[in-house]
């Protein structure tokens, strides 16, 4: 029984050497538990030092949950390229289940920017889906053409409510890129913001005709 008080006391020493900043309070206890339950010596022994280790801080505290983030941390934004997207006249589907359906097919257009230019590529579409509230759900996707030839792939999602009427907030978009592994391949990696302006076409000679939208300009802005 010596050999083993001895044994007990030698892995005492140690496991509290491994933890330097233990608590007072704990090993108090600790000892109290020891005198009154002998047969509790080993398990106690053993578990109670890493309690007290498990309880020290292991670094700088985080801060409180909700707590603004440093202003070094919180993401900027920085204009990467506008597209300006030719459209055709809207195909009207009416009302559905789902609220009132349309798509438009985009004709082309141009890409200009500091960061990317090329051109829109003839053939993709502009799915709306217009909602009791009066905003419209927006889903395009078509493709683009770099200025080296490479194509990409750009679905650009959102919702507008009343785009150019006085007083309507902003639009914002959600677009994402699918480019090919090479000198693009950084549009698929990256996090992009886009802004919606409207441009209708000229005024007809009847001007109780409605304007039709000729053309839509969207600003891209690079998530830093």
């Amino acid at each position: 029984m010596a050999h083993l008080r001895r044994t007990r006391h030698r892995l005492q020493r140690q496991i509290i050497r491994g933890c330097a900043n233990y608590k007072t309070g704990i090993y108090v206890s600790y000892g109290i538990v020891m005198r009154r339950c002998n047969w509790c010596s080993w398990l106690f022994a053993l578990v109670f030092p890493f309690m007290a280790c498990a309880q020290q801080p292991s670094g700088p505290q985080a801060p409180p949950l909700g707590s603004p983030p440093a202003p070094a941390a919180v993401p900027r934004l920085q204009f990467a390229f506008e597209f300006r997207v030719s459209l055709a006249p809207a195909v009207v589907l009416g009302q559905t289940p789902f609220g009132h359906r349309q798509y438009i097919a985009i004709t082309g257009g141009k890409i200009a920017g500091p960061k990317f230019s090329g051109e829109v590529i003839p053939g993709g579409w502009d799915y709306q889906l217009g909602l009791a509230d009066g905003c419209t759900m927006l889903s395009a996707d078509y493709f683009i053409r770099a200025d080296d030839g490479t194509v990409i792939h750009v679905l650009n999602e959102g919702i507008a409510c009343a785009p150019g009427n006085a007083g309507a907030p902003r639009s914002f978009f959600r677009p994402r890129f699918e480019a090919p592994k090479g000198p693009h391949e950084w549009l698929t990696h990256s996090t992009f913001v886009a802004t919606l302006e409207l441009e209708p076409s000229a005024a007809h000679s009847d001007a109780s005709a409605p304007r039709t939208l000729n053309a839509i300009r969207l600003k891209f802005y690079q998530v830093q």
